[in-house]
């Protein structure tokens, strides 16, 4: 048999709901087989400041103790996975961190005179490694966006090792951003942010319905989609950028919804339903100005929180009648899961002292092996 690493990703995402972890083992050939999952549900007080935080409104001494503190939750998920498998630290060979990123600049601005592009994760990897006792790689936008890079998107790089490119897939992640891997057989792989996900459908449905999301687009199917307000949504600039594109909360932030809220048609099903049509608007969209001219698409894979919500799929499947629609699981690939396991591979390469980024997605200037390591 293959010789194989056993791995723990960790990942929070925009959605910032729990702490994510993944125990996979990954064989030299590349394949993988999945252990065990497990999800550290943040307290509420962490989860409002991470919210905060990512809204620019804590001081340096807030951010400074929260970087120690995620540092020790990614660690306390890590030893709550090893109880629950009942395997011991040395049985692992590494941890795989994505940190929590509360902000995101990817485009050069003007900073005390220096061009800067710049990226901020923060669960810190020292922390993680020395309470867990297991060897930590993580940070690994950095390196990309000192490469010229947008330090995202980083999953396409084990979308090529997963998905392969013996069809023309289209990889699509709906999360609280959404986006989009294109994997041709005859073109380089690239990727982009399409634009919104769940980011506006959780706010809404937390402030409308006092529940953190919509489970199943269950409040959105009650509704109406009100065509005017939609038009007013789908003018976001961002929609319209060429790619190499990224976006998150630093754009769709909680004051952006408001002021969209001012707009918005008073049945708060109606916000819903509308708010679902505007993220499969947006992806569909995307598709049309970036990719089907140069692209004929044979299936497209749904993954992320989004694709549990039917009345962001439904309307998914209307506008891409002609194209097949299927989903991680098709693939043995856990949707909740999938960008852990996609940072498990970053995390081998980084090991292997080999290339992990794809400079056709992220706009970096070469390949770089990104990631640091805790010992």
């Amino acid at each position: 048999m293959s010789n194989y690493k056993t791995i723990i990703s960790l990942m929070s995402g925009t959605s910032i709901d729990s702490v994510d972890a993944l125990m996979v083992k990954i064989f030299d050939d590349l394949s993988f087989e999945i252990v065990d999952n497990y999800s550290l549900s943040y307290p509420s007080e962490v989860r409002n400041m991470i919210f905060k935080t990512v809204d620019n409104k804590s001081d340096v001494s807030e951010v400074c103790s929260l970087n120690f503190l995620l540092g020790q939750l990614f660690a306390q998920a890590v030893n709550e996975l090893l109880q629950k498998t009942d395997m011991k630290k040395e049985e692992i060979d590494f941890i795989s961190s994505h940190g929590q990123t509360v902000f995101h600049i990817p485009e050069k601005k003007n900073f005390c005179g220096f061009n800067i592009s710049s990226t901020l994760q923060l669960g810190d990897i020292s922390v993680i490694s020395h309470l867990t006792g297991i060897k930590t790689v993580g940070d690994f936008r950095t390196k990309d966006m000192a490469a010229g890079g947008q330090g995202a998107p980083l999953v396409p790089f084990a979308d090529e090792i997963l998905f392969k490119k013996d069809k023309n897939r289209l990889i699509q992640n709906i999360g609280g951003i959404s986006n989009v891997t294109v994997l041709t057989k005859d073109k380089p792989t690239f990727a982009f942010d399409n634009g919104v996900g769940n980011i506006l459908s959780d706010y809404f449905s937390l402030k409308l319905f006092g529940e953190p999301f919509d489970k199943g687009g269950e409040f959105a199917l009650k509704g109406k989609v009100d065509t005017k307000w939609l038009e007013l949504l789908l003018s976001e600039p961002y929609y319209k950028k060429l790619p190499p594109k990224t976006t998150g909360r630093e754009l769709f932030s909680s004051e952006y919804a408001e002021k969209l809220f001012l707009s918005a048609p008073k049945d708060k099903y109606d916000v819903m339903a509308t708010i679902a049509e505007l993220t499969a608007s947006v992806i569909y969209n995307s598709y049309c100005d970036f990719i089907f001219n140069d692209n004929k698409i044979d299936e497209v894979v749904l993954g992320g929180g989004g694709a549990f919500n039917k009345a962001i799929v439904g309307s998914l499947r209307q506008k891409l009648s002609d194209i097949p629609l299927k989903t991680h699981a098709d693939f043995n690939i856990p949707d909740k899961f999938k960008e852990c396991l996609a940072f498990a591979y970053l995390g081998y390469f980084t090991l292997l002292n080999k290339p992990n980024n794809l400079p056709s997605c992220t706009g970096a200037n070469k390949p770089v092996v990104m990631g640091k390591i805790a010992y």
